[in-house]
């Protein structure tokens, strides 16, 4: 059976992870100075990683993650972020704050509880009364104890975020993946034959109505980087070209 990885090296797994991404490669300097740790401290947790088969490591050479190390570093990342996204967006937390209490919770919270996070948080990002206004109202509620009193406006304002939306459908919002530039989201409409990535996808819960943002787009458009439910993915370009999205 599998030993459950301790916190601390939770959070070693999740410093590699970020920043192979940010840099390419890692070393233990880029460690210790992401964690605030001593270089000692870097050492015997690699050790470690090292001693379950989640890195590859060698003294004063790089660092990998293997493919265990990978999907278990994404697993924390996604934690992480999950709950940083439901403070932020639907709290209204302030975004250092949210930070550290996703870095205090995301070792202990499970993956049910998660998952109804995420869906949480798409709900509020899609419902035609949460989003900006909603947050507001809630704001003023933590503030001053009471409601900002306009309900009938509110309603009156998803009403017509609603008739927008069915209008920009008939005037073609549907679009290819591929198409999304960084930074843009948009609602899966459907999604094309199985390739490897696809399938995850699926496997993971994607279907028809999920949010996916566009991360970052190589240079020459291959591959393609999302984020969707959390996980953080990379399709190549024909597998984005498979994918439709409503852009929203």
């Amino acid at each position: 059976m599998t030993v459950p990885l301790s916190a601390s090296l939770e959070d070693y797994l999740e410093a590699i992870f970020h920043v192979i991404r940010e840099k390419g490669e890692v070393r233990p300097g880029d460690i210790a100075e992401r964690l605030g740790v001593s270089g000692a401290s870097v050492t015997g947790a690699l050790r470690s990683l090292a001693g379950r088969n989640l890195i590859t490591y060698t003294p004063y050479g790089e660092i990998g993650l293997t493919s265990a190390g990978r999907s278990a570093a994404g697993d924390v990342v996604r934690r992480h972020e999950v709950l940083r996204d439901f403070f932020v967006k639907v709290l209204a937390v302030e975004q250092s704050h949210a930070d550290q209490a996703a870095c205090r919770m995301e070792h202990s919270v499970s993956r049910d509880i998660l998952e109804k996070f995420v869906r949480f948080v798409e709900f509020i990002d899609l419902c035609p009364r949460g989003g900006k206004l909603w947050l507001e109202g809630f704001s003023r509620k933590c503030d001053y104890g009471r409601d900002h009193g306009q309900c009938e406006t509110c309603v009156s304002e998803a009403m017509e975020k609603v008739r927008k939306t069915a209008v920009s459908k008939e005037e073609g919002k549907r679009m290819k993946l591929r198409d999304l530039k960084p930074g843009e989201r948009g609602k899966v409409s459907s999604i094309g034959p199985g390739t490897p990535a696809v399938r995850r996808m699926v496997e993971m819960g994607v279907t028809r109505g999920t949010l996916v943002e566009v991360e970052r787009v190589a240079p020459l458009g291959d591959p393609v980087e999302i984020k969707v439910m959390g996980y953080h993915l990379s399709l190549r370009r024909d597998e984005a070209e498979g994918i439709e999205v409503e852009r929203i």
